[in-house]
């Protein structure tokens, strides 16, 4: 039995992308495809190297991150150390995102002061506005 093999279209109707972004993987060295001709032939590693490439993307990695563990792992002969690599990729990742969570708890804080600043303001002079009215 074959490799099951996929085409350009396939893979981006699969994975909701445009087939420009899948010629973008590829001109990044991120995919593989065998050609036939113009044709584009992807099979499973190409598929599954694409699904990782849109997970890393999804979580904040790099195109250099994600070049970096495929590398490691067509290196390996074992995959602990691209594993390992993930671990501390993902550890920075977290990090940043809690760090960028705490900046966003302060903003929200300070835009909810704010508004209520202007709120109160906007309440006196409404207030101003009408006792001016009834003298």
């Amino acid at each position: 039995m074959g490799e099951q093999i996929f085409n350009i279209t396939e893979l981006a109707q699969e994975f909701d992308i445009t087939t420009r972004a899948i010629r973008f993987y590829e001109d990044q060295g991120l995919l593989e495809p065998e050609r036939a001709g113009q044709r584009r032939i992807y099979n499973r590693r190409d598929r599954v190297r694409l699904m990782l490439i849109l997970r890393g993307k999804r979580i904040g990695l790099s195109l250099q991150e994600i070049r970096e563990l495929f590398a490691l792992y067509d290196a390996a002969h074992d995959d602990a150390p691209q594993l390992q690599e993930f671990i501390r990729i993902l550890e920075r990742k977290e990090l940043q995102l809690l760090t960028q969570m705490e900046d966003i708890k302060v903003v929200l804080t300070e835009i909810g002061q704010l508004r209520g600043q202007c709120e109160k303001a906007l309440g006196k002079r409404a207030n101003g506005h009408n006792q001016a009215k009834e003298l």
